[in-house]
């Protein structure tokens, strides 16, 4: 029988049946608790409900949930059943489901009671699937899970799985033709926490973690669910809207000692202008998804005394470098490579760089959280290799003292506030509108975001550029269209775009122009 990690949590529920394994708090200040006990019986309770209901090993079950308690229960059900679990951001919108089910033959789906209207909008589309699972209130056309479980037992149950069994898809964007679903096997959280789980996130028992990672992410994976809950934690979640002071206040209040949160969070916080008011307790805490600036790390700790250490990864992986604990902390590099893994600075060949050298981040092909591959796509997972050597896709150089430092994207992906935004997604959602004729979507700098989505647009009339409303209005089209996350925060309206001889849009032109006008300004 091979690993399965939601039996690995049952195995610390019998330990400590009464400890609290997710610490909830609503946005008006309602909490609810699970103890470890709890989750796993209603994990077993739902886990025996679905497999009745014709989920079984290898189906592969949307899941579209909220922050909350329910996704950490869904997660080990499914886990138990033998599933595939394909995370699902609430911001999906009807043609991302639709992608993303018809690209992984999806058969059921779990979904929020608020967020149903967009699976409705895609049921025609979409024949694969056949189970339609609310949760909370009653929906027409779909069972709550509320209702499934009535009445089943929550005694253990037992289903084998092989290491190599697909527990995870995860859709990423990238910079041409549609989402690539990311294949990890069952094994991967036992090698996630036996590095990055554990040495970086650095969770004890005694800890009350929060991870701000939202269901429907890689992130969310990795730190809120298995790294909190594969070392016997608390997890703290908050169910309302980031803003820096609440965040602050809620670390004083429920005495959060653990924190892994987005540098654009942490850049936030560090510039509330009374932050020195706040008692926070923080014994650790990290961050990743982008550079961390020095500002940040010298504020907090001064405020609170505690450093924040970077780290870098993806969801085709895991954390890979990062500043572990008792490490010295340089600003804005990455960190090292954990201990026993091999990520390296490559060329365009896939030969390792010397001390200095920008290059590709890549990861050898041995390394034990390195995903499976593209879901169906032979030829995308054939081009994230450079021979022995996966590339990330990033650039960056290592100094001699074997820290790496980021040095930007090697394609197109915008990264903005930790949401990884491929442009054709946009791009694509925005020639939809009538008034559009064509454009080009490139990261722009941006002091508190890392990065915004910026869009140079052509117009089908050019006079509708002197509408004051047409910005507004494309952005809205761009919500309503794709995830609203992606949408472009600044707009310009141009006459042409950079081309190739052969028509293709040089983005790297427009993104070009974007530094040197960010360096201008900063100079």
């Amino acid at each position: 029988m091979g690993y399965n990690f939601a039996f690995e949590v049952d195995k610390t529920a019998r330990q400590t049946p009464d400890k609290t394994a997710v610490y909830c708090v609503r946005e008006y200040g309602e909490i609810e608790q699970l103890s470890y006990d709890e989750l796993r019986r209603r994990s077993n309770q739902l886990a025996r409900a679905l497999m009745t209901n014709g989920i079984h090993k290898g189906s592969r079950v949307l899941v579209l949930l909220p922050k909350g308690m329910e996704p950490y229960i869904v997660y080990l059900a499914l886990l138990k059943t033998g599933a595939t679990v394909m995370p699902g951001s609430e911001m999906l919108r009807s043609s991302d489901i639709r992608y993303r089910v018809h690209h992984a033959g999806a058969t059921a789906v779990i979904a929020h009671h608020t967020l149903t209207g967009e699976v409705d909008d895609s049921r025609v589309d979409c024949p694969t699937l056949t189970h339609f699972y609310s949760v909370g209130s009653d929906v027409r056309g779909w069972t709550t899970l509320a209702s499934l479980v009535r009445d089943v037992s929550d005694a253990d149950l037992s289903m084998e799985t092989e290491d190599s069994d697909i527990a995870f898809l995860s859709y990423t964007s990238g910079t041409t033709g549609g989402p690539k679903g990311v294949v990890h096997r069952y094994a991967w959280p036992r090698e996630h926490l036996a590095v990055a789980g554990t040495y970086w996130f650095d969770a004890k028992p005694t800890d009350i973690a929060w991870a701000t990672a939202g269901p429907g992410w890689a992130k969310w994976v990795w730190s809120p669910f298995v790294s909190i809950l594969g070392n016997g934690a608390t997890a703290f979640v908050y169910k309302g809207r980031f803003q820096p002071d609440t965040y602050l206040q809620l670390m004083q209040d429920h005495r959060v000692s653990l924190l892994c949160a987005t540098p654009t969070e942490y850049r936030l916080m560090a510039k509330v202008r009374d932050i020195s008011k706040y008692q926070i307790a923080l014994r650790s805490a990290c961050s990743a998804g982008e550079p961390l600036n020095r500002e940040v790390i010298d504020t907090f700790a001064r405020q609170f005394q505690i450093t924040v250490r970077d780290g870098y990864g993806q969801t085709e992986n895991s954390l890979l470098v990062g500043t572990l604990r008792d490490m010295e902390v340089r600003a804005g590099s990455m960190g090292k490579p954990f201990p026993g893994t091999r990520v390296s600075i490559v060329d365009d060949d896939g030969h390792p760089l010397a001390v200095g050298e920008i290059g590709h981040i890549a990861v050898h092909k041995t390394h034990p959280t390195l995903f499976q591959g593209y879901l169906d796509d032979e030829e995308r997972t054939r081009r994230a290799y450079r021979g022995e050597w996966y590339v990330t896709g990033d650039k960056g150089r290592v100094d001699e003292d074997g820290y790496f430092w980021f040095e930007g994207r090697s394609d197109d992906i915008i990264i903005s506030a930790g949401y990884t935004i491929g442009p054709f997604e946009v791009e694509d959602a925005l020639v939809k509108h009538p008034k559009v004729a064509e454009c080009a979507v490139v990261a722009s700098p941006d002091a508190e975001r890392g990065h915004i989505v910026k869009a140079f647009v052509i117009l089908r009339n050019p006079d509708d550029a002197e509408d004051q409303n047409i910005v507004a209005e494309l952005q809205e089209h761009v919500k309503r269209t794709t995830a609203p996350y992606k949408y472009p925060r600044a707009i310009v309206f141009v006459d042409s775009l950079p081309k190739t001889n052969s028509g293709k849009i040089r983005r790297i032109e427009l993104r070009q122009m974007e530094e040197s006008a960010a360096a201008s300004f900063e100079g």
